[in-house]
């Protein structure tokens, strides 16, 4: 017999029983546990990333001079050695040499443009007028950051490359004023946005700071909701560390004039330090976030943070070894396209414009400033390698710095690949079965195209997203891949000379 208070009455006694669905739970509980964690390892990764980014700033500044000064005294006392080599420099040294001469040039250029007019016209602008250069001034840095790291690449290669091949280039000359013209465009690009950072600062209700800021939360809107695989979020951790670095170098560059016009006040410096931790905060808050929600839609664990942080490591001891293939410096700048020299260059504009040298203790206080500058680079480098080959070491990825990148040829055998590879590399096996590698370097000529166009890295990271299913489903060693071989296969891709982006 129905009844409205039989209905109740099943209604109030009615039972369920969690445990028939215990994996369903299980897994709701265990990403409640995964976004906990989320701000802990993501801020271990970023804290990596941005003594990375460091490492690679105080490089323009400490080692790069000093590698300019060795360069120019073997050049100049090269006929008192003779021609026994066919290189006049190695291409290191050019590279350095290239280097510090656009850093000079552009430091001087840098002399020609008014930063207090600048500041000047800028304040006079208004609120959401500000708002949207800022936000075009965010755009065009990730742009030119990701063009400028190709206009250098092929400055350095068009300069070092071996001379019996055929031409074909422009020559060294265009291309070492396309980089000059970059790094000046990339340096007044900056200085805008560190001069419209600066106006808000300074402005007396705090509203256009306030929008900024709320400008990063809007980054939240347009990132969580999209599909995201571990390389892709990989890329966008890399661009968050060189976002974050340039933001606290911007900020300095923000104390540094401002204290200027109080006359180096200190009291000044705590009336600032309220924005300062607002604009840190908000930066960490919406990192947190983004990196929280993209992990939970996309059912990505937080360990992948750390085999993130052991490729990151990978790159930085791979650059050590004697036959690598590029500058450290220059493998940050491709994986996160962090540029030092723009940064560089107005930074050295903004303290030597701030700071007045006169006297011969003012001369005594730079040269021990630039010794302790030497020091913390070097102090950093140590810190830096021993916790890379900690790192390395954990992901058990060590032995893949010896083993060469395998290339992959139309209807061959990815073992017949390696091993071919090998021989070209120069590994042998003695009698008791241990190997050893020669540290002769190859000839890239030879070698390099074949990498850039039929690895199997390449075919995996050029990929577009509409065809990665239907590689998925023909392939299954693709779908059951682990993480650690994607990123391995990443960091082969990259020490080759390429971006993952």
């Amino acid at each position: 017999d129905l009844s409205l208070l039989r209905f109740i009455s099943a209604e109030l006694t009615r039972g369920y029983f969690l445990e028939h669905n215990e994996a369903k739970y299980t897994e709701r509980r265990e990403r409640v546990y995964t976004c906990m964690r989320i701000p802990k390892e993501l801020e271990k990764l970023m804290f990596f990333g941005i003594f990375l980014c460091l490492d690679a700033f105080l490089y323009v500044f400490t080692l790069l001079p000093l590698r300019v000064f060795l360069a120019m005294f073997r050049f100049i006392t090269l006929p008192c050695y003779g021609l026994r080599d066919r290189r006049l420099l190695q291409p290191a040294q050019v590279c350095d040499m290239l280097k510090g001469v656009i850093l000079v040039i552009c430091y001087f250029m840098m002399h020609y443009v008014d930063y207090s007019m600048m500041y000047h016209l800028i304040r006079g602008q208004s609120v959401i007028k500000l708002y949207i250069i800022y936000n075009m001034l965010e755009v065009a840095d990730r742009l030119i950051s990701s063009f400028g790291q190709d206009i250098l690449d092929a400055l350095y290669w068009t300069a070092t490359e071996p001379k019996e091949r055929k031409r074909a280039h422009i020559g060294v000359i265009p291309h070492f004023f396309m980089a000059v013209f970059y790094v000046f465009l990339h340096a007044i690009l900056i200085m805008v946005q560190a001069t419209t950072l600066n106006v808000a600062f300074n402005s007396h209700n705090k509203s256009l700071l306030t929008i900024m800021m709320s400008n990063n939360f809007v980054e939240i809107k347009g990132s969580v909701f999209k599909k995201f695989e571990k390389n892709n979020l990989f890329q966008m951790s890399n661009s968050d560390i060189k976002e974050r670095f340039t933001n606290y170098v911007l900020l300095l560059i923000v104390c540094l004039r401002n204290m200027e016009q109080f006359s180096w006040n200190p009291d000044h410096f705590w009336v600032l330090f309220p924005d300062v931790c607002m604009v840190v905060a908000s930066e960490i808050a919406v990192d947190i976030v983004k990196h929280a929600f993209i992990t939970k839609f996309n059912d990505i664990t937080a360990d992948v943070y750390s085999e993130y942080r052991a490729s990151l490591a990978f790159d930085l001891v791979s650059s050590r070894q004697k036959n690598a293939y590029t500058d450290y410096s220059d493998s940050v700048s491709r994986r996160m396209g962090f540029i030092p020299l723009p940064l560089a260059v107005l930074l050295i504009r903004v303290v030597t414009s701030s700071i007045k040298v006169q006297g011969v203790l003012a001369y005594v206080c730079v040269v021990l400033f630039y010794c302790g500058l030497i020091s913390l680079k070097v102090l950093n480098s140590i810190v830096l390698l021993g916790k890379s080959c900690q790192y390395v070491k954990e992901a058990k990825m060590e032995e893949k710095l010896f083993n060469p990148v395998p290339t992959a040829t139309p209807g061959k055998q990815a073992g017949k690949q390696q091993g071919t590879f090998k021989s070209t590399q120069g590994i042998s096996t003695d009698e008791n079965g241990s190997t050893s590698v020669t540290n002769q370097p190859v000839h890239q000529k030879d070698n390099m195209p074949s990498l850039l166009v039929t690895s199997n890295s390449d075919q995996f990271l050029t990929t577009p997203d509409g065809e990665e299913k239907d590689i998925s489903q023909d392939s299954s060693e693709l779908k059951h891949r682990s993480a650690k071989k994607d990123l391995l296969e990443i960091d082969r891709f990259t020490i080759c000379g390429n971006r993952i982006d």
